[in-house]
């Protein structure tokens, strides 16, 4: 008996020692040590910087004892994080929006010499003294940014073209909102620019919104209006909700990683990392494109910061958003009626307007639609407005009631759309709106392929078989192998541009030394460097 009390207090006493020493090591952990206080073999974290000296701690791999099953307890912070974000109702199907490039991203080591190591650390260090965000070099970071520099400059030069034009309207809202200003790289990452951009599961517009979002938050989404493509409104929300998530992580770098792929992921990461809380830490527990969405934004963040540096040359983008403008409607109006009327290219006026999904701003009581409209000709649409606007009425007006004779058999005809072709160029051709052609052929946006085939009812009925197909492009080809475009009726520098793969509208100002827009049938344009 008195041996069986001695075995009872050994084997109570040894577990007592076990938990002691647990106790220790899991202090130990907690501790910072410095350079010179490592133990060799051990794998060590980096956990701070205090004037200058580094300091390290033993990585956290929690491991719960069976015994203590009863009483795990959830980590606090990320359960207020859920706690917090549950209260705003909103749907978790935001976020599968990343580019296939961003999630495939594999950050093999690249050879770029043009920019060393040392010099991006330098630089990755001024940008981090004048942002909120953790622009701290790592490796990863260094593979991002350097595969982007050796592999897509004739991607970032368009883009920054591009930014001319949204940049100043995306920084106007953060301002408002106290979002940093750096924030408008996201929508690079996001949607490249493009206000009707589509993901794959629905997400629409510059910043990517599902339709349950977007209506949650205000944007009107209709059958003719998805105001997730406009660029002001559509930014405005994502200022709302930026502001939000960063309200509930108090990181930006987290803020940037909820936005991709919801803040429930986040705080799962957080929960599978031991409780770290910043963004570099919790990234192997993150989803896989979400891995690569912030080093995406900041490797985006440093080319456009240090653009120059590096020899981009951004294209001159069609407008400034400064030289626009905006009308509000007071009826239903098409954009191919305002562009007949102002003599703006409907081209241009859908870059400008790209929220009305059919190409209508319709009127409807109590909600107000904007028109926006170069500088130039706000002035002549406002004098005339009376006008345009009872020309336009009659005009839908006549729609409105049968026609039989347009619609006859006889004067349908089938085109097969060829390389270089949209529906703008199409529908002047056979003096039709893009509209029509959109309800003709059940279109539900401007995008066509080459081989589609059109239905057309044209105003003039043209009856012989060479109206069914498209006229080739009018080039010559001189002797120094360059090509020359010969200027139609109808068309803009926009249009003619889209004829020709690689060409931009500033590259046939540059090519022709021409600066404005203004075109006449039979002028002579290059289109290549030759």
């Amino acid at each position: 008996m008195y041996l069986n009390k001695i075995l009872t207090f050994v084997f109570v006493l040894s577990i007592g020692i076990t938990y002691a020493q647990d106790s220790l090591i899991a202090k130990n952990k907690t501790e910072k040590l410095s350079e010179s206080e490592l133990v060799a073999g051990e794998k060590y974290v980096l956990d701070t910087i205090i004037d200058g000296k580094k300091l390290y701690k033993l990585p956290i791999e929690p491991i719960p004892e069976i015994s203590d099953l009863m009483t795990l307890v959830d980590h606090e912070q990320a359960v207020q994080f859920d706690e917090k974000w549950l209260e705003e109702l909103y749907s978790n199907t935001l976020y599968d929006t990343i580019y296939k490039t961003v999630s495939e991203l594999d950050y093999k080591e690249i050879d770029y010499p043009e920019l060393s190591t040392d010099t991006l650390k330098a630089r990755l260090k001024r940008l981090d003294a004048k942002t909120p965000f953790n622009v701290a070099y790592n490796p990863s970071l260094e593979s991002v940014i350097k595969n982007f520099l050796k592999n897509r400059r004739s991607y970032f030069d368009r883009i920054m073209g591009l930014s001319h034009y949204y940049f100043p309207m995306f920084e106007r809202e953060f301002d408002a909102k106290d979002i940093p200003l750096e924030m408008k790289y996201l929508a690079i990452v996001e949607s490249a620019l493009k206000p009707r951009a589509r993901s794959r599961v629905g997400a629409t517009g510059l910043w990517q919104f599902m339709f349950a979002t977007g209506k949650q938050y205000g944007l009107d989404v209709s059958s003719y209006v998805d105001e997730r493509s406009d660029p002001i409104k559509s930014t405005t929300t994502a200022a709302v909700y930026l502001s939000k998530l960063y309200e509930i992580f108090g990181d930006w770098d987290l803020a940037l990683a909820a936005y991709n792929s919801g803040p429930g992921n986040v705080s799962k990461a957080i929960r599978r990392s031991g409780g770290y809380e910043n963004y570099w830490n919790i990234r192997h527990n993150l989803p896989r494109e979400t891995a690569g969405y912030v080093p995406a934004f900041l490797a985006t963040m440093y080319i456009f910061e240090y653009a120059e540096e590096h020899g981009f040359k951004p294209e001159k983008p069609m407008f400034h958003f400064i030289e626009t403008d905006t009308i509000r409607v007071k009826q239903l109006i098409t954009l191919d009626q305002v562009s007949e009327a102002t003599e703006v290219p409907i081209e241009e006026l859908q870059f400008l307007n790209p929220s009305y999904k059919l190409d209508i701003i319709p009127y409807i009581e109590g909600k107000n639609y904007y028109l926006r409209l170069p500088r130039a000709s706000v002035g002549k649409f406002v004098n005339n407005e009376t006008a345009i606007y009872a020309s336009a009425k009659a005009e839908i007006d006549e729609k409105e009631k049968p026609l039989p004779q347009f619609f006859e058999s006889q004067s349908k005809i089938s085109y097969r759309v060829r390389s270089g072709d949209n529906l703008g160029f199409i529908a002047r051709k056979y003096k039709v709106r893009v509209s029509d052609l959109k309800k003709w052929n059940g279109l539900r946006s401007n995008n066509i392929r080459i081989g589609q085939r059109l239905t057309i009812y044209p105003r003039n009925p043209v009856t012989n078989s060479s109206s069914t197909t498209s006229k080739p492009l009018s080039t010559t080809t001189t002797s120094s192998g360059g090509k020359v475009y010969t200027v139609r009726r109808g068309d803009s520098l926009w249009s003619i541009s889209q004829k020709f793969p690689g060409v931009s509208v500033q590259n046939i100002r540059d090519w022709n030394d021409i600066s404005g827009n203004n075109l006449k049938p039979g002028m002579k344009l290059k289109i290549s460097k030759g």
